[in-house]
Formats: structure tokens, sequence, C-alpha cells
């Protein structure tokens, strides 16, 4: 019996996909110890899984390759260093298929039909831990946004104006050599500026999504809202760091998905930052910033940089 869960099979089913045949039966013949015999890679997929007591142990083995394994999370929207060793990519992937209080079924079943609402298997639920929910978000929006950037060579996912209330608004600060403000409006707008940073700029942003780096907090009227701090790549080189915050609202009349009310996204360049440390940058905003920007009901952020 396998010991691996729901999540862990999805990801390492994608893990083995990336392996050469040759590998990945050689696999098959070490986790099960030459005791079965298998006549196609379809079987043997299945076999390593069912024969996995557990998931840290099958992402070590030697025919796992660091490269698969920075391939598979780059693909999942998390894009790690490229000097980045086996053992935090290995970490990196067990963090991302812990196990979550929110409901967010899109984190395991990415390949949806293009006219299904991902976010609308983001359920709002009685009791809901708005850390776990903010952390699944944002698996699920960088994943998406990045899939769209070509240079990761895979099907873009589901992504749309239906992931936005039709009056979100959304303020981006740059700066990178000299500042710059811009403001949109509107659903298609902002859904619009977002999918131009992945496909024409080709930019891929890795969240940062342990505890220093990701905050949420929910009001007494449902609103939630996520403050997330991470890296901006592009072609395999770090260019920045970035900050972003998510108002969420859950719609009753999409059963009660959630949507993107409001959207800050504040980037600081390489050439800004004076040689600081951007492999895992922490978030400038702390709980009572938050707090009071959750009392506003939306993004009141003055533009202050980091």
């Amino acid at each position: 019996m396998s010991g691996l869960s729901d999540r862990q099979r999805v990801g390492f089913g994608k893990i083995l996909n990336l392996l050469s045949e040759v590998d990945l039966l050689s696999l098959c013949d070490t986790v099960t110890n030459k005791l079965i015999l298998v006549e196609n890679i379809t079987e043997a997929t299945e076999t390593i899984l069912s024969f996995t007591k557990n998931a840290e142990e099958l992402l070590k083995r030697k025919k796992v390759h660091r490269d698969l394994i920075f391939k598979y999370l780059a693909e999942e929207g998390v894009v790690m260093p490229s000097n980045s060793e086996k053992h935090q990519l290995v970490k990196r992937a067990l963090d991302l298929w812990s196990p979550g209080k929110a409901v967010f079924d899109a984190e395991v079943q990415p390949e949806m039909d293009d006219t299904e609402s991902d976010s609308a298997n983001v359920k709002a639920e009685a009791g809901f831990d708005a850390q776990v929910l903010g952390q699944q978000f944002c698996q699920w929006f960088f994943r998406v946004l990045n899939s769209q950037n070509p240079s990761l060579g895979k099907q873009p996912e589901n992504w749309g104006p239906q992931h936005f209330w039709p009056d979100v608004k959304m303020r981006l600060l740059s700066r990178t050599g000299s500042d710059q403000m811009e403001e949109f409006d509107g659903a298609e707008t902002v859904n619009l500026r977002l999918l131009a940073l992945a496909r024409e700029e080709r930019l891929l942003l890795s969240p940062t999504l342990e505890p220093h780096g990701l905050k949420a907090l929910v009001s007494t009227h449902g609103l939630v809202m996520v403050s997330v701090a991470g890296t901006i790549h592009r072609d395999g080189a770090c260019l920045g760091i970035f900050e972003q915050i998510f108002g969420l609202i859950s719609s009753p009349l999409e059963n009660n998905s959630w949507k993107i009310k409001f959207v800050n996204l504040k980037i600081r360049g390489q050439d800004a930052l004076g040689g600081t440390e951007v492999a895992a940058p922490a978030l400038s905003y702390n709980s009572t910033d938050l707090q009071l920007e959750l009392a506003c009901g939306c993004s009141t952020v003055d533009g202050t940089f980091f």
C-alpha cells in the first residue's frame, strides 16, 4: 500500500513523466527490489507510486535527478534559484505538497477544462484558516500566471478576467532604474496587464510561501487580504524582488469561489537593490500594516517601497 497522499501522487506522476523510459524502468526495479515485472511505462509509474512509502525517500533517489525536480517546480509556478541544491528542491517540493485546511482543487488538478474557472475550486468554509488559504491561493495564482510564459514551454493554464471582480483595481509600482506607477481598473484590463508580465515580458514570479514571506488576514466581513514576497526571474536570471497584496472576496453567486477584488504589486529591480540578498525576500508589511489595510477594505499602500 502506497504511503503517498493524493497530492504527492499527482506531483510524482508529473516528475516521473519527465524521466526517460530507461531511467523509469530502472527506478521501478530499485523501488520494488526487482520483485515486480512491468511491461510499459504506465505500469512502471503506477508500481513506483504504489510501492513508495515515503515521499522524501523517493525524491532523494539518484534517478530522480536534481534537474527533474527543478523543472517540475518551475512548471508548477515555483521558480527556484538556478544554483539551488537538490536537498533545497526536495524540501520545496515537499512544502508544495503539504496538506492544508482550505479546499483548493486547482492545485492538484491543474489540467482543467478551459471553460471551467479554477478559482471556483477555492471555497469559503466556516472556520477556514486564512494563512492556509493564502498559501494555496498563491500556489495557484503564480503557477497559472507563470504558465502563460512561453519560456516554460508548457500548455498555458486557464487564465482570464473570470478570476477577478468586475470592478477590480490594480496598482503596479516598479523601481527598475526609475520609479513608475501604473493604475488599472476593471477585470479585463487588470487581467491583460498581469498576463503581459508573463507572456510579453517573459517574467517568472516565484513567491516565498514560508511565514516570513506570506501573511494572510480576514476581516469580520469576509475580505481576505494576502501579502506575499518573492523573486523575479527571466531565462534563469534573477532580476529582482516583488511584493504583492491581494484582496479576495468570495462570490455567493458562483459557488462561493474566491475572486480578486484588488491587487497591489511592487517590483524592485536588481539595480535598485544595491547588492541585497534576494534569494528568499521577506515581507516588508507587518501584521499591523495589514490590519490597517484590512480595516479600510482596500489597498491603501502609499507607494513606499520596502
